[in-house]
């Protein structure tokens, strides 16, 4: 199981042909989107975490790129799944779009007992935009100076150290349950289904003693000197955060990273996928968007819908051998 676990990093997921390919039609081109007709952007959790300003960021570029109004909505809960069963089941026309994250995205229709409305047949990938490795952090003046002396301290008081996610099976949830697998550690998950903004302000107030989240979500913390990360679950240490070791530094082969992208109802018509897929490319692939991209700790790691696809279908069989970590915990 170890050995499962240690292989859901992003970069080493290889890629399988999937069926999500997009249906044919006869819309042209030239006819998409309608003079005046605003296309909506849905984003799965609230305004101010990662998944939102990566959407604000491509948002103008898109609109130049489509000609015609994008309007990001945010519709938070249920760790995204509100968000997601509004994409899933939204008229395949391409008025309506949206961000997604893995691992939540694919792990969500396969859990039986959350009751989704859709399934990842239900939803047409996009484009994928980025990789953002997970991080763990402390309060500035905890008493764990290093990533040792936190595992120690929760093996020493098993369940009683709280740490964040952004949901029940988010990337936080896995990679909460992969530590503790591969540590032996015991930490207790609290799950915040609004985002990381929430899980933030929480972890903030004290009422929570360890994030885990994102390198993008504890730059501007860790610069403001309101937390002290402790490790990064990468291969290699990050440029925005170059002082902080790897858990692998550390002794713990720990490896999980949240990757994120869009995606639309399945079943447009081929010319407006094709569009809407070539706006998305132009938007991430933005010179001045890669750039304030970097600036938020957003490493952008761009893929085609078909490629975004094969990786999704990848990341869906991985998954598959270790949700029961995280199931009903």
């Amino acid at each position: 199981m170890k050995k499962l676990i240690s292989a859901l990093t992003v970069g080493a997921l290889s890629l399988a042909a999937t069926g999500c390919s997009s249906a044919s039609g006869t819309q042209s081109a030239d006819s998409f989107p309608e003079n005046g007709k605003s296309i909506e952007l849905v984003v799965a959790f609230s305004p101010g975490g990662p998944v939102d300003t990566a959407a604000r960021l491509i948002q103008p570029v898109l609109e130049k790129e489509l000609g015609t109004n994008v309007e990001v909505v945010n519709k938070p809960g249920a760790g995204g799944q509100i968000g997601y069963t509004a994409i899933a089941n939204a008229k395949p026309d391409g008025y309506t779009i949206g961000s997604v994250g893995s691992p939540s995205i694919v792990v969500i229709p396969l859990d039986e007992s959350r009751g989704a409305a859709f399934s990842r047949e239900d939803l047409q990938p996009l484009a994928r935009q980025v990789v953002d490795p997970l991080v763990i952090a402390v309060q500035p003046d905890s008493p764990y100076s290093t990533l040792k002396d936190l595992l120690e301290a929760s093996k020493a008081k098993p369940g009683e150290i709280n740490a964040t996610t952004t949901g029940q099976m988010g990337g936080e949830h896995f990679a909460i349950a992969q530590i503790n697998e591969s540590t032996g550690a015991a930490f207790s998950p609290v799950h915040f289904s609004e985002g990381a903004s929430q899980a933030s302000t929480a972890f903030l107030g004290k009422h929570v003693g360890v994030l885990v989240g994102n390198v993008s979500e504890v730059v501007d913390l860790t610069k403001q000197g309101k937390a002290k990360v402790l490790g990064i679950m990468d291969s290699k240490r990050s440029d925005i955060l170059p002082e902080v070791p790897t858990f692998s530094e550390q002794g713990y082969e720990v490896i999980s990273a949240t990757a994120r992208g869009y995606a639309a109802p399945a079943g447009l018509p081929d010319a407006v996928a094709k569009k809407l897929e070539d706006a998305m490319q132009a938007a991430i692939e933005n010179e001045e968007v890669i750039e304030k991209m970097d600036n938020l700790g957003l490493t952008t790691s761009f893929q085609n819908s078909q490629e975004y696809g094969e990786f999704w279908a990848k990341q869906e069989e991985d998954y598959k051998a270790v949700l029961p970590l995280v199931q009903a915990k």
